[in-house]
């Protein structure tokens, strides 16, 4: 994703293909300025001549005060949305900022650089450039996610990527979530990405715009572990406890709230919430308990979101800090 499927297995998962737009990027990464300042960026699952990840850091290269960016891809020399993982070498970028930048045309400078290896982010080249790096800032596959994350975590590095909500639901990464290692970053929703032509249309969610295809991405937000200032506000709903208007799960103590706008200010118990929660998360005014998912193979699910004999969607399960 971010242009292209870097990993290896990823042809065989096309509908993790989406070609992140410029502007998502750019309204995310914009509250980070004086993080970025002095780091090297690494942007490891991007093909860096069409990525608009890698586009964005080198024609901010100089207003954020980066040291260097690095982007790699298992990519030849034909820059495409869309590898297929069919060429025989893997390519990278460096930037500087030696080259400068004021138009278009001045990423053809950047000279591309064959890697010896496939360019999979595991890769012992890959890792290297991860060592050298400070802030890994990408979109990996969000079929890779559930590796991907705990990957940066065990390299005890900084990042910033995007993926989606249910991510933070499974097993592999709940419980970085759970003990506030990280979290979600400013930006959620619904988007739109660019997809291959070949990617099957399952919803009304597409648009053509001049021959392109588009889809429309529904819970979409950045997971990080740098500093969110809005990690810290506190959510006033205005909403009281009223035990009518609050049902319990049929086989865990805790009422179900539908909408995040229906936290009760003044409820001491275990609440089930929206998974979307987690984009308002203060770790100061409320605790992650756990999970309503399946009930099984995960210890910090407890059991399934039923109420009444009604399925529900996955609860995150949270309790206010007195």
């Amino acid at each position: 994703m971010g242009g292209n499927s870097n990993l290896q297995d990823s042809r065989n998962a096309r509908a993790d293909e989406f070609y992140t737009p410029l502007s998502l990027i750019e309204n995310e990464l914009k509250n980070y300025k004086k993080q970025f300042e002095g780091k090297t960026i690494l942007c490891n699952c991007d093909d860096p001549r069409v990525s608009n990840f890698f586009r964005y850091f080198v024609m901010q290269f100089e207003s954020l005060g980066l040291k260097k960016v690095i982007a790699t891809c298992y990519k030849n020399n034909n820059p495409d949305l869309f590898s297929t993982e069919e060429t025989e070498k893997a390519v990278y970028l460096e930037y500087d900022g030696s080259i400068k930048y004021s138009r278009e045309e001045d990423f053809e400078k950047i000279p591309c650089k064959e890697l010896k290896g496939n360019g999979d982010y595991k890769s012992s080249e890959c890792i290297k450039f991860l060592d050298e790096s400070d802030i890994v800032c990408t979109n990996p596959p969000f079929s890779k996610m559930k590796n991907f994350l705990p990957f940066l975590m065990e390299k005890n590095k900084k990042f910033l990527i995007l993926g989606n909500l249910n991510h933070a639901t499974w097993v592999e990464t709940f419980p970085y979530f759970f003990e506030n290692k990280v979290w979600c970053g400013y930006t959620d929703g619904h988007f739109w990405f660019q997809v291959p032509d070949s990617y099957e249309e399952k919803s009304t969610d597409y648009k053509m715009v001049d021959g392109i295809k588009y889809r429309r991405m529904g819970n979409i937000c950045w997971f990080t572990n740098l500093e969110v200032a809005k990690r810290h506000e506190i959510l006033e709903t205005g909403k009281k406890f009223n035990p009518e208007n609050y049902q319990k799960y049929d086989s865990y103590d805790a009422i179900d709230i539908g909408k995040n706008v229906d936290i009760p200010m003044d409820y001491d118990g275990v609440m089930g919430v929206p998974i979307t929660f987690l984009t308002k998360h203060n770790p100061e005014q409320f605790k992650l308990i756990g999970e309503l998912h399946t009930g099984k193979g995960n210890p910090y699910d407890f059991a399934f979101p039923k109420v009444n004999g009604k399925n529900k969607y996955v609860r995150l399960l949270i309790q206010r800090r007195k």
